[in-house]
């Protein structure tokens, strides 16, 4: 075996050598071929390890095509490449601040965008991730998730030059930017697709094509249906008879990545929009990448390979780019992705899915668990916490961590879902079901921060709601992610059931065009805009200047009183150890913490978010919502 490896590294130094441009600098090659020694063996193993050693052919080709898209590599993307390899852990400071916004939405289109820089700035934003905005069908795209070309921006948002121009912007105002790449499926528009259904050789093995039903039957003994209101089961009928695996949308077709081909075309794909000046990529819907008979071609092995793999590509041509993970599945599966060598960032649906639950029941106890069981994840990486995203909340706890608390997780569930829509007694919430199914009470909850927290109902309570929310992403480490317009407390948007092309998905509820008027007041302390907004940028600036909040570690602190989450958040303050306590009452009355329970702290300390020394030694009284950040 050794001498086989021994074999293909000589070919392949042989071809990269005839790959070298004249024009290519010393320093510029030499640094690729350390890469090339550093990361091929990984690389090499991994592939094998996906499609065998048949398959070298094409893994020369990746090789090739890596070195090419080096070298097309702009100056100043390998200048940042070089100076993030100084500060290889930059997203986890205490300044990061991430923000997620639809171009067209949110500003027109990228001239729009460039225009909305200063308010980034005063934000304090570092990360910006723009949703989906490649070229895609015209009705109806799942909101830009069925891509048709990944080298073409969708025309009215501008063009690829000028998003490169933006991504140049936003890189000098010290923003990095993010952005979807859809690597499970394609639209049934794009070229590969056009070119597979028509016969063409070179694509017909990119997707999963079957003459009759018999393997789709097969398949579908084991894989769920994701979107059941749009078509049954995981494949759908071309017009000449054939099936082809759609997982979740009828128009959205699944890439075969079986097919090593397939790997290639995506790694060259992602290392044009590296070059580009992107500096994240969310890989969309990790879990469901590989497919095996008889399972439940998710979260196979071979998914994690595949991220490992193309990892290692990236590391080749494009050494600075980050990998999300965006795996909204059960929690002991959202972790395995989160990898150094494979997603060095990830989304943390589970303490999302938790902030509104302890909101809803009042009681804050599948957190703090959570936080003590699940909050913790390999060096080298971090989580992206979040209140809410463009996308809908769905209960992705765990049952048997519920059960240990004495809560049957179904009916759990029935009950946040009936709560966040208006349909249970009291409830602050106004929240629009997504995939609704009366008869099981399963549904998943669309809407804006603010109309979930009960700023739509008139909740007196709603803006404390708001604040204690984003109080805990900001204050629990990794990168906390708002949703633009959410910071000055925008309302769900009920137009979207006028638009035929959006009626069907109750998603776009929590989409709305930017909130002009509520921007135009966020000055005003007298308007709820005005309330989110200084009550959020003042958490903000506080975290900006607490350096125990960098990086990601956390120990729990109990505060023997269910309504109120602490955690502990220990790091450095001028070279010396220090440690942040923090406390949330996620109650609608005053929660005490005893005397007894803060008795191993100090008997005073300097409570950062008011700015004063407060007395611990007596206990500490919480008003409903209030959160206390204590620098011991």
């Amino acid at each position: 075996m050794d001498s086989v490896r021994a074999l293909t590294e000589d070919r392949i130094r042989i071809e990269l050598r005839a790959a070298r441009r004249s024009t290519t600098p010393d320093a510029d090659w030499g640094s690729f071929e350390a890469r090339f020694d550093a990361e091929f063996p990984r690389l090499q193993s991994l592939f094998h390890r996906i499609y065998g050693a048949a398959a070298d052919d094409e893994l020369l080709q990746v090789v090739l095509d890596a070195a090419t898209s080096w070298q097309e590599r702009p100056a100043d993307l390998k200048a940042l490449d070089a100076s993030r390899a100084m500060a290889p852990e930059w997203y986890s400071s205490n300044r990061m601040l991430g923000g997620v916004c639809y171009v067209d939405l949110y500003a027109g289109n990228f001239a729009g965008l460039r225009e909305r820089i200063p308010s980034f700035r005063e934000l304090g934003l570092t990360y910006l991730h723009l949703m989906p905005l490649f070229l895609a069908p015209s009705e109806n795209s799942d909101g830009g998730y069925a891509v048709s070309s990944y080298r073409h921006v969708d025309p009215a948002l501008g063009t690829m030059d000028e998003l490169a121009d933006l991504a140049r912007e936003l890189r000098e105002n010290g923003i990095a930017l993010v952005v979807d790449f859809i690597f499970n499926h394609t639209s049934n528009e794009h070229e590969w697709a056009r070119r597979a259904i028509a016969g063409d050789p070179d694509y017909e093995g990119f997707y999963w094509i079957y003459p009759d039903r018999d393997m789709p039957d097969a398949y579908e003994q084991t894989v769920r249906e994701i979107f059941p209101d749009d078509h049954p089961g995981s494949f759908v009928q071309l017009e000449d008879g054939r099936w082809i695996w759609a997982t979740f949308h009828s128009f959205q077709w699944d890439l075969n990545y079986r097919n090593p081909r397939v790997f290639r075309a995506m790694a060259g794909e992602m290392l044009y929009l590296a070059n580009q000046g992107v500096d994240i990529v969310r890989m969309d819907a990790v879990a469901f990448i590989w497919k095996q008979l008889g399972t439940t071609c998710e979260s196979l092995p071979e998914a994690h390979l595949l991220l490992q793999a193309f990892n290692a590509v990236c590391r080749l041509a494009a050494p600075s780019l980050l990998f999300k993970s965006e795996a909204i599945v059960h929690p002991d599966e959202v972790v395995q992705y989160i990898d150094r060598n494979e997603c060095q960032l990830s989304y943390n649906p589970l303490q999302m899915a938790l902030i509104w639950n302890s909101l809803a029941t009042r009681d804050a106890s599948l957190l703090a668990q959570a936080l003590e069981r699940r909050h913790e994840i390999p060096e080298g990486t971090a989580w992206v916490n979040y209140v809410r995203s463009h996308d809908d909340i769905g209960w992705t706890f765990s049952d048997e961590d519920a059960a240990e608390l004495g809560i049957d997780g179904s009916d759990h569930r029935r009950f946040l879902n009936a709560f966040f829509v208006n349909r249970f007694p009291g409830s602050f919430a106004r929240g629009v079901p997504f995939q609704d199914n009366p008869r099981t009470g399963d549904c998943r909850i669309s809407g804006t921060t603010a109309s979930l927290a009960g700023l739509e109902a008139g909740d007196g309570a709603a803006v404390a709601r708001i604040l204690l929310a984003h109080s805990i992403i900001l204050s629990t480490g990794g990168i906390p992610l708002l949703y633009l317009g959410d910071e000055v407390g925008q309302l769900n948007d009920y137009s979207y059931l006028s638009d035929p092309a959006k009626a069907g998905d109750s998603r776009w509820v929590g989409r709305p065009a930017y909130p002009a008027d509520r921007y135009a007041d966020r000055r005003d302390p007298a308007t709820d805009a005005g309330k989110v907004f200084a009550g959020l940028t003042h958490l903000i600036d506080v975290r900006k200047r607490t350096p125990e909040f960098a990086g990601g570690r956390l120990i729990p602190f109990h505060t023997n009183n269910p309504h109120v989450l602490g955690y502990q958040r220990p790091g450095l303050l001028d070279g010396e150890d220090s440690t942040v306590v923090a406390l949330a009452n996620v109650a609608d009355t005053p929660q005490h913490v005893s005397a007894e329970t803060l008795s191993g702290l100090p008997t005073t300390a300097l409570e950062l978010i008011g700015g004063q020394q407060t007395l611990l030694a007596a206990g500490i009284t919480l008003e409903p919502h209030g959160v206390r950040w204590y620098r011991l």
